[in-house]
């Protein structure tokens, strides 16, 4: 139930009543108390005049419940306190939230306000060269002429000025399509096309139609949980779906569960106005958000004005040509409750508006658009116009499920009476005001940001409700409104077409601003207090289609689509949507879920019928022949614990197999397939179904944590299969790459894998490294300073720190590895290829050298830093990027043949000619040293020279082996066999001192 002091907040609405004004109901009760008190006599426990009196006192209560139930929860300071608490309004049946609020949304409103995350990118002065701009993309259901288009089109030409990179990915191709290309990128995607974007090259994300579900049941799986989602939600058809889920829950099971998951997926799901979140407010989990002033209300006003007639609604709703209609409106947050501020309004402005009207020779007409359009709601509203001071004659109440559009058509004149702050402008006002209707409203902070009174509309007095008067005088004329009241409503339509435009603009992409993540290498845009645009983009889409003809065919095929995508089982992260669209599908319901387990419970019944058959049939007795013989058969047939799958056939007399490193099913779409290939996952039981992919969890344990797994990143999948070598890779050639190289199209081409395979299958033994995925196309970047972008302008430090502790360099000695540009590739995304002896090396180099990073990062003055990244997810994937472009320093510097291999043509070019190679270190590189080095740190591991130190990151990314193991183990050995040997002397002893002897057998 509502709170106590809801009546309280009530009665500071309720005007005064004089003495004799008490209800009816409550004198009725009183009376019969008072009643039944002077008549109560000793006797019997129960009389029927205590039945009477019992019964009426039970009607009273009900009624005092029912009117209890609709009264408002309190007024604007006491709804600001309340949301502050953070206290969850109680739900009504069905999910309904009772009062038009949600708590959450004040907590989302506070973290928006603060201070957004481009600031602070900037605040760090980041002094690092950047690469490529933040990307942005935005999913659209459609590219209709429509307001979605119009506001999204106006943002997106917004973000690309401030140096975003936006691009669109539509469901369905429109109309508007040259529009959108003139603003940015324009791509066209279908449900099984989705599924191929590579989403890791995006910033954010922006769904504008409920059909982004797929999208976000994309990014829900790894690896692009990361990615900040913003879904704006227009539609209200959901909404009302919702509502309705009882009667739909035999056929659509759990929607309610599988929506809100999705919802709760998203950083923020924003809606236009304050109405709409209420209807979702069972998919509520504290993300909600409101950004007003969206087009859709003056779209709306355009497209239904020029398709209806004025005169036929009037006859419709029995309103004569001569009266003058007043359309008194509130506000969308409390649709539910008794319109209170109607009653102190009307109760000051009535008298003399209908005086002004008299003298005019007027007819008046109030409607008041309020309700939820309910029975009890009907008989509470008529008790309280009561206290309005109207005739009854000239009231009428329309509940708000009513389309205000066709109300606008015919009043003439909308008065907003409530007087209550709102977050944004009133979407009712905003709409009146659109219609070309002059509007009297009180001068709140919100209106009078925007309105002049006067001007635009008339404004009275929110402390003084008697001020009214002075506006309809300057309304009201001679049998008709004066010629002020037209020119002001002029004024306000030409106001309200891109009043909001520009706030809405700035709220959209300060939204944006506070969830992106600005990672090193990106150019940081401009910020919101930039913005240019101060309207909507009228002219290119009011210019391209007739209005009049497009707007039921757009309104028909969003409601069709959004009853497809309600009806839709709730998909689990591994289901895969079909490519299809056909939407009449045949979903099962309850009844065949239990015809279903009916046949199966037969068929269980039936084949336990035929084992107890074929148990009495009698079989002749077997040889002990024929019972050795079905036994080896029944060996021979069992599966082996070392017998080779399929894949493994596949992959025999092949020089090379390349480990496509992945980790999540969001990367299965971007995996090659055939035995060129093998994936590697790193996600723990995350294998791609009948595939032979290698489980890098289980073969290295240290992955089993999230944290290292997250600062290895793909390098840990190298680290795993390194490990044990021969247990999975038997072959001369080993190459790996990376999912992204499919997302960003350099993976190789069917020429370029068979230019790969003939390279390898010749009997040359040069140590080649060949590689495809270069690090700039351009070729013209330096490679540290390349680094340094890529990870927060630290590359060059950290590298040099890292290389120097690893051989114990002193500080006046140079450390870092001089890198030429000479204008030739270097290798990126783990995309290459080396013979197997060659990565064993590069593995045990690698390994020494993450473990003298890693312990730079651990001995630092804040353990929780990472100084190899600007951004949150660059922190928590932190060696990642450095990593990535160690395989370079490794090659040159070692003396292997650098080789680019073209992924498109399959031409190769040697890259970095090893003649023209100046400077090599080729001492710190050298297989001698790494293995002694090697050695000693196994030697530290065995003999247990850091105790207690988790953090030592060497001994847990691969195997720890140094001579003295061998020996160690060779000594246990044989120290083994001669205790053996002395038991079995001692027990022979024994046995001769008791004089055991065994007896003869048979006796």
């Amino acid at each position: 139930m509502w709170r106590r002091g809801a009546h309280a907040d009530a009665a500071h609405h309720l005007p005064t009543a004089g003495p004799g004004a008490s209800s009816s109901s409550t004198a009725a009760a009183a009376a019969g108390a008072a009643s039944a008190r002077r008549r109560r006599r000793p006797g019997l426990p129960c009389r029927p005049s205590h039945l009477f009196f019992a019964l009426l006192v039970a009607l009273f209560t009900a009624s005092l419940l029912v009117v209890w139930q609709l009264l408002p929860i309190g007024d604007g300071d006491g709804d600001a306190a309340e949301g502050e608490d953070g206290e969850a309004p109680p739900l009504l049946e069905g999910g309904e939230a009772g009062a038009m609020r949600f708590s959450s949304s004040s907590l989302v409103l506070r973290a928006f306000d603060g201070e957004s995350r481009l600031e602070a990118a900037r605040s760090e002065r980041r002094r690092w060269a950047s690469l490529a701009p933040v990307r942005v993309a935005l999913a659209v259901g459609n590219m209709n002429i429509d307001a979605q288009s119009l506001m999204l089109a106006t943002v997106a030409k917004s973000l690309v000025s401030l140096g975003y990179e936006v691009e669109v990915l539509a469901f369905t191709d429109g109309k508007a399509r040259d529009i959108w290309e003139n603003i940015c990128p324009v791509s066209i995607v279908n449900v099984g096309t989705l599924k191929s974007v590579d989403w890791s090259k995006y910033n954010a994300v922006l769904l504008s139609s409920l059909e982004g579900k797929r999208v976000v049941s994309i990014l829900m799986q790894e690896p692009f949980r990361l990615l900040p989602v913003v879904w704006l939600i227009h539609e209200e058809t959901l909404g009302q779906h919702l509502r309705n889920y009882a009667e739909l829950r035999d056929s659509i099971p759990n929607v309610i569960e599988d929506w809100r998951t999705h919802f709760n997926a998203c950083a923020y799901v924003v809606f236009p106005d304050s109405y709409l979140p209420f209807l979702y407010s069972s998919l509520d989990s504290g993300n909600f958000l409101v950004i007003s002033g969206s087009p859709v209300d003056i779209w709306a006003a355009k497209r239904f004005g020029s398709s209806h007639s004025e005169e036929t609604i009037r006859k419709q709703h029995g309103i004569e040509k001569g009266d003058v209609v007043i359309l008194v409106v509130g506000s969308y947050l409390f649709v539910d409750d008794l319109p209170w501020d109607y009653v102190t309004v009307m109760r000051a402005s009535a008298p003399q508006i209908l005086d002004i009207a008299k003298t005019k020779n007027l007819t008046v007409q109030f409607i008041f658009f309020c309700g939820n359009g309910s029975d009890a709601y009907k008989s509470a509203f008529q008790e309280l116009t009561s206290h309005m001071g109207l005739p009854d004659v000239s009231i009428k109440q329309i509940s708000m499920t009513h389309d205000i559009r066709n109300l606008l058509m015919f009043v003439d004149v909308v008065l907003y009476g409530s007087l209550r702050q709102e977050p944004g402008f009133p979407p009712l006002l905003l709409r009146s005001m659109s219609s070309e209707i002059p509007v009297v409203a009180p001068n709140l902070t919100v209106i009078t940001k925007y309105v002049s009174d006067g001007v635009h509309g008339f404004l009275f007095d929110s402390a003084d409700p008697s001020t009214i008067s002075s506006a309809f005088i300057q309304i009201l004329g001679e049998k008709k409104l004066l010629d002020t009241a037209y020119s002001v409503a002029l004024e306000g339509k030409l106001l309200s077409k891109n009043m909001l435009a520009h706030d809405c603009v700035k709220a959209h992409v300060k939204l944006l601003e506070s969830v992106i993540h600005f990672p090193s290498y990106a150019k940081l845009p401009s910020s919101v207090s930039e913005v240019q645009e101060r309207t909507w983009l009228w002219d290119p889409f009011e210019m391209k289609a007739v209005l009049e003809n497009s707007l039921l065919e757009d309104e028909s095929h969003t409601s069709t689509k959004t009853v497809d995508i309600l009806r839709e089982f709730p998909q689990s992260n591994q289901t895969t949507y079909a490519d299809t669209n056909d939407t009449s599908y045949d979903y099962p319901r309850l009844s065949d879920w239990y015809d279903l387990s009916e046949i199966e419970i037969f068929e269980d019944i039936e084949r336990r019928e035929m084992e107890e058959i074929d148990e009495r049939v009698e079989r002749p007795l077997l040889s002990w022949d024929e019972v050795y013989k079905n036994a080896r058969k029944s060996e021979r047939l069992k599966p082996e614990g070392n017998e080779r799958d399929e894949g493994e056939l596949e992959r025999t007399g092949q020089p090379v197999c390349i480990y496509e490193i992945y980790s999540g099913e969001g990367a299965w779409p971007f995996l090659h397939h055939g035995s060129l290939y093998r994936g590697v996952t790193l996600s723990k039981g995350g294998r791609r179904p009948r595939s032979d992919d290698v489980d890098a969890v289980t073969r290295l344990s240290v992955l089993d944590n999230p944290y290292y797994r997250d600062l290895l990143c793909e390098f840990g999948a190298m680290f795993a299969i390194a490990n044990r070598v021969d247990n999975v890779h038997k072959l001369p050639w080993i190459g790996f790459q990376s999912w992204r190289a499919a997302g960003r199209k350099v993976s190789l081409s069917e020429s370029a894998e068979k230019t790969l395979e003939e390279i390898t299958s010749g009997e040359s033994n040069e140590d080649v490294v060949y590689y495809w995925s270069p690090m700039d196309m351009d070729q013209t970047s330096d490679f540290w300073l390349t680094c340094d972008s890529l990870n927060a302008g630290n590359c060059r430090s950290l590298f040099e720190d890292a290389f120097r502790t690893m051989y114990g360099l002193p500080e006046n000695v140079m450390a870092l590895p001089p890198m030429p540009s000479d204008g030739d590739h270097w290798s990126t995304l783990h995309s290459w290829v080396m013979p197997t002896p060659s990565f064993l090396k590069f593995i045990m180099f690698s390994r020494i050298f993450v473990d003298s990073l890693h312990s730079l990062n651990v001995n630092s003055t804040e353990p929780a830093s990472c100084f190899l990244g600007a951004s949150e997810p660059e922190r928590r994937h932190c060696y990642c990027r450095i990593l990535e472009v160690l395989v370079n320093v490794w090659a040159y510097h070692s003396g292997r043949k650098m080789v680019y291999l073209n992924p498109f043509t399959g031409d190769t070019r040697e890259q970095h000619l090893l003649d023209k190679r100046n400077g090599m270190w080729v001492k710190f590189f050298d297989f001698t040293l790494l293995k002694s080095m090697d050695e000693d740190l196994a030697e530290e591991a065995d003999d247990g020279m850091h105790p207690g130190n988790d953090q030592w990151l060497w001994p847990l990314t691969g195997q720890v082996f140094w001579p003295g193991i061998a020996d160690r183990e060779r000594e246990e050995k044989y120290i083994k066999k001669l205790d053996k040997k002395l038991k079995n002397k001692v027990k022979l002893l024994e046995r001769q001192k008791s004089g055991y002897k065994q007896k003869p057998l048979g006796q």
